[in-house]
């Protein structure tokens, strides 16, 4: 196209010079070995022009010429070499799809067409070609001389990389990821491989150095790098916390700063003020953390930070993180938990009722079992809770892999991939149905829940449930099992006794049970007046 155009513009400038010429008349004479030459200025710019034009073909009426031999021998050689490109690409095609047969026959055709030194692609069929058809040392060899060619490095060095990861040789499959990685930083292969290996080894600083800033890249690319950074100074700061807290904090404190919401980084930066006695800010960091989580660990170690505190002082504190977070099912559960270690039975079961309303999970009933356990003893209702447990969605745990591990850990150790462990509930998800009438505030499971028939008074608790006879002056008081529907009992003082308190006749508790208990007992006869039982076994 600019070509066109230069030639365009030529041709308008001759003919522009040639119209001037035309507008303005004149006579040249030339006089050449006592000749003279008349003739108008027109005929003589004509005779220019032409003589040019006839030197500029005759120049290159004589280079075609004197260059005819090399154009033709440049034109065949330029035929075999697209004949040969086109034989490479087929049989690089064919390895790709398994085709060993078509692989070799084009790899012959290729070395006949083509070089091995102007094309290095032949290797690379030729090692592809051996892998197909099990010759693996031959493969092997050929990614090594492609190894030793800087024009072929990369490749060779990954080519070796995947043989050794097959053949389980990590330390060499390590040895030529953190070449590659040294050699070439951009290939995300060999960064990723060294991290790993660095990570696994728990060499962080290398692991750190091997990172690099990630100012370049696409926001995505950043974004990687500040996770990856995160995780590294995270794992770091784990193996700093026992030996040297302030550098732990520092380092926790810089993943903090690139990733906000990341846990176990603010954990430990919790942990490592905990150990220099600076509970306020500790508390501070765990607080902003569980506005943005509601972790679980988060709020164990915000419960706990003190290990001087009492029951009452535990409670208060998880209270305090149910009103940071007032509609969260962990929050509820950790007050539950909080107020049985109190002997708050009331508290304890509302708040356990409604976490497992909003969140049903195995820990929320084995924690309802022991607030029943601890309250009344009923062992029907404490086997249907544990049942309840058992068919429940597990605890969300630190996972990877598919296993789980009981804290936050910066590498799998089953795969040793960097950053791996995830909070979620492992293995197995079995999610509860919901039903269409769920709630979905605390204020609404509340609601939903028939009312408590608890007295808060100090109750006698009877093993199982039982019912008593009226004393006689000459006569014990005789009391016997029954088997009755779930209750509770409140304490009342007799009038035959008035020294000692003795349980009165029992009430229908009106509490929720969800589903009859798996082993109600066993039925006995009506009592006679005598203390025996009317129910006879044979």
């Amino acid at each position: 196209m600019i070509r066109i155009l230069v030639f365009a513009l030529f041709v308008l400038a001759l003919a522009a010079g040639f119209a001037w010429l035309a507008d303005r008349p004149g006579e040249l004479s030339i006089i050449w070995q006592g000749q003279r030459a008349d003739m108008s200025l027109m005929v003589a710019a004509t005779l220019v022009v032409s003589l040019i034009a006839a030197v500029m073909f005759c120049w290159w009426l004589v280079r075609v010429v004197w260059t005819s031999p090399h154009s033709i021998q440049r034109y065949f050689r330029a035929r075999k070499r697209d004949r040969g490109y086109q034989a490479l690409s087929t049989g690089l095609i064919a390895a790709g799809a398994g085709d060993a047969a078509g692989a070799r026959k084009m790899l012959s055709r290729t070395r006949g067409l083509l070089s091995a030194d102007q094309e290095p692609l032949i290797h690379l069929l030729e090692a592809q070609a051996a892998m197909i058809e099990g010759r693996y040392d031959d493969a092997r060899k050929k990614f090594e001389l492609m190894a030793d060619d800087p024009e072929t490095r990369e490749l060779g060095l990954r080519g070796l990389y995947l043989e050794a990861r097959r053949l389980g040789a990590n330390e060499a499959a390590r040895q030529y990821a953190e070449r590659a990685a040294e050699k070439a930083p951009q290939l995300p292969w060999a960064t990723e491989a060294a991290l790993e290996y660095r990570s696994e080894a728990g060499d962080w600083d290398e692991a750190l150095k091997l990172l690099g800033d990630g100012r370049s890249g696409s926001p995505e690319d950043k974004k990687t790098f500040a996770r990856r950074k995160a995780v590294l100074l995270t794992a770091r700061a784990a193996d700093k916390l026992d030996a040297d807290p302030k550098g732990a904090r520092e380092d926790a404190h810089q993943a903090l700063k690139l990733d906000e919401t990341f846990v176990p980084a603010g954990l430990i930066e919790a942990k490592a003020y905990l150990r220099e006695d600076n509970l306020r800010k500790a508390a501070g960091i765990l607080e902003k953390l569980w506005k943005a989580t509601a972790h679980a660990d988060v709020a164990k170690l915000y419960v706990r930070a003190r290990s001087g505190d009492s029951a009452t002082d535990r409670l208060k504190r998880a209270e305090k993180l149910e009103a940071l977070r007032p509609n969260n099912a962990e929050a509820l559960y950790v007050v539950a938990e909080a107020a049985l270690e109190t002997r708050n039975f009331p508290l304890a079961r509302a708040k356990a009722e409604a976490s497992a309303r909003l969140s049903p999970r195995e820990s929320v009933f084995l924690l309802l079992a022991d607030i029943e356990d601890a309250e009344t003893g009923d062992q029907g209702r404490i086997r249907h809770w544990m049942n309840q447990a058992l068919k429940a969605p597990r605890d969300p745990a630190w996972t990877a892999d598919g296993i789980t591990s009981p804290e936050w850990r910066a590498v799998s150790p089953v795969t040793g991939r960097l950053d791996a462990f995830e909070w979620k509930t492992p293995v197995s998800e079995l999610q509860a149905p919901v039903e269409d009438g769920a709630a979905n505030s605390v204020e609404e499971a509340i609601r939903t829940l028939p009312p408590l028939a608890i007295e808060t008074k100090p109750v006698a608790v009877v093993e199982n449930v039982v019912t008593v006879a009226k004393a006689e002056p000459e006569k014990p008081v005789v009391v016997a099992e029954t088997a009755v529907e779930p209750v509770t009992v409140k304490s009342t003082r007799t009038e035959t006794a008035p020294e000692k308190a003795k349980p009165a006749p029992v009430e229908q508790d009106e509490r929720p049970f969800y589903g009859l208990p798996d082993d109600p007992g066993v039925k006995e006869g009506p009592l006679k007046r005598d203390g025996t039982s009317g129910f006879r076994l044979f």
